[in-house]
């Protein structure tokens, strides 16, 4: 059995996802035998990338890009995949996409599997297939699938989602997170082995430790309240004070209790997560960057005890400090 296999292009997707998506996928069951001098197998997947409209349109980085067709002529896929958007994370659902969304949602009611790349889950959720589901989606679109969609628990934390009934809708985290999906469907339509033997072809490595410790601290929910925008200002450069709470609290003349209040209404996240945030952000830095004892840098961040600097750490970033320092600095030039 072929699986019938959209991939969906948009003026705002990543060319370079879309088209390797697509050369993955046809590759299923034909490089690995080429290389080996065996029978090319029939194809898994019958794959074409397709839009409302069919027409040609210019990506994100201004290169034209021709459509294999329109989604509704070839109205019953198997397998949707959605790319990564080149989109504004304080923004919503562009409108211009939403009858590709129902037809998304249309292409599920009849029995299709629909998967999403990055950012490419604000269609699943506009589609309205992320309805009290857990889904993931790059860390840097994150907030911008939770405030669009609430009903959706966003897990950034993992790198692949595969939810409902049969597992019919799967997201993928990061940006590079099409690779783990692309194994994933192989070996769920052609087997482990082929997944393995693709993955060896194109040197692909799983991301089994999750996407945090790729994330770093982004701007967060946008607001207007300048008095918490000055508290934050004030955070940035005072993170490793002793009581750095209370002490914005103090700076706007405010009780703890009514801060704390004000603050997460502004920003959607508590000042004490907020702080310990901008901690673990510059223990990254140093990290990656210095050869600082751990426990030094634990205090110089403002921790008094370094086992609670190790538990924040690994619980927002997925790993050891020594592990995230390891794995960064292998990437620094040898001196």
């Amino acid at each position: 059995m072929t699986i019938n296999t959209t991939v969906i292009g948009t003026p705002h997707s990543s060319t370079s996802v879309v088209f390797s998506i697509l050369d993955v996928l046809a590759s299923v069951g034909r490089d690995w035998e080429m290389m080996h001098g065996l029978p090319v197998l029939a194809p898994v997947f019958d794959v074409s990338m397709r839009t409302e409209n069919g027409a040609p349109y210019w990506d994100v980085n201004g290169r034209k890009v021709t459509p294999d067709g329109m989604l509704h002529e070839n109205p019953e896929p198997d397998l949707i995949v959605v790319p990564n958007l080149q989109l504004d994370p304080n923004g919503g659902f562009p409108e211009e996409y939403r009858k590709t969304a129902e037809w998304i949602a249309a292409a599920h009611e009849r029995g299709a599997i629909i998967t999403s790349v990055c950012s490419g889950a604000i269609f699943l959720g506009a589609a309205g297939l992320l309805d009290n589901k857990e889904a993931t989606t790059h860390w840097g679109y994150a907030e911008m699938l939770r405030q669009t969609f609430p009903k959706v628990t966003v897990r950034c934390e993992r790198f692949l989602v595969p939810v409902g009934e049969g597992h019919r809708v799967v997201t993928a985290g990061g940006h590079s997170a099409w690779t783990d999906l692309m194994l994933y469907l192989i070996t769920r339509y052609a087997g482990a082995d082929e997944a393995r033997r693709i993955a060896k072809i194109y040197l692909i490595d799983p991301h089994n430790e999750g996407q945090l410790t790729y994330a770093s601290l982004t701007s967060g929910r946008s607001h207007d309240d300048q008095l918490i925008a000055a508290a934050q200002v004030w955070a940035a450069e005072n993170y490793d004070a002793p009581s750095p709470v209370a002490a914005m609290a103090e700076r706007a003349q405010m009780t703890e209790r009514g801060f704390l209040r004000r603050f997460k209404k502004a920003t959607g996240q508590a000042p004490t997560d907020y702080i310990q945030t901008l901690r673990v952000e510059e223990a990254k830095q140093l990290l990656e960057t210095t050869a600082m004892p751990i426990e030094d840098i634990s205090a110089d961040i403002g921790y008094s005890e370094p086992s609670s600097f190790r538990a924040a750490f690994r619980k927002r970033v997925g790993l050891s400090a020594s592990a995230y320092r390891k794995k960064w600095q292998a990437l620094a030039p040898e001196g």
